[in-house]
């Protein structure tokens, strides 16, 4: 993903998806309410025969607007689901091996929690996007190292490749995050536990990187 010209939103799945179809369904309801850069299938501790159904269904919703869509981890089943790219973390495969994997066409962002050394270790290897967090409390995943604004603001500055912000991103906390220069935020239960729903959730967070 290119830098943004301002913040995008970057959407996390719901950590489990047991009906598909129906999530489906939210997942359009998102995307009606206005830009989403990308789409991320983040689904733990399920076998690959559930991650590909969920892959297949909502894959064409995303990919027929034109937001990427990327899979968690698994840069082997990025590529045999037809992926845009894949988000690797700093337990999961190590970014030579997934570039390897997935080829030079699909993009590779790189989990870097709050660690200048180790995103400009994955620029420099040739990541797509790095990702800082988590800044603030998540009810998605544990937050093992808290992120300050500082290292957005840092890397902002200096280095051209866009940087990914995660972790407990709501509408009514995101602006320091924005101003801060995050190129994209990356949301889960921000958008799908949303009060109003999802597709008021998108559109109130559009109005704020609009205004930004």
């Amino acid at each position: 993903m290119p830098a943004a010209q301002s913040c995008r939103l970057y959407l996390i799945s719901p950590a489990r998806i047991d009906h598909p179809t129906i999530f489906a369904a939210d997942l359009r309801a998102a995307l009606d309410g206005g830009d989403v850069a990308a789409f991320q299938l983040r689904l733990k501790h399920v076998g690959d025969d559930a991650i590909a159904r969920t892959a297949d269904t909502l894959r064409p919703i995303c990919q027929q607007r034109g937001v990427a869509f990327f899979m968690n981890d698994r840069p082997d089943l990025a590529v045999k689901l037809d992926c845009d790219g894949v988000h690797v973390g700093q337990d999961d495969t190590p970014y030579a091996e997934a570039r390897r994997i997935v080829g030079p066409e699909r993009q590779i962002g790189v989990t870097c929690k709050a660690s200048r050394d180790l995103a400009m270790t994955a620029a420099e290897a040739g990541a797509d996007y790095v990702a800082f967090g988590a800044f603030f409390l998540s009810k998605t995943k544990t937050v093992t190292t808290p992120a300050s604004l500082e290292i957005i603001e840092w890397w902002s500055e200096l280095f051209e490749i866009p940087c990914v912000a995660i972790g407990g991103i709501t509408v009514d906390n995101c602006k320091p995050v924005i101003a801060a220069g995050a190129d994209f935020l990356a949301v889960a239960g921000g958008v799908w536990n949303h009060t109003d729903g999802p597709e008021a959730a998108v559109r109130a967070f559009n109005e704020l990187f609009s205004a930004n």
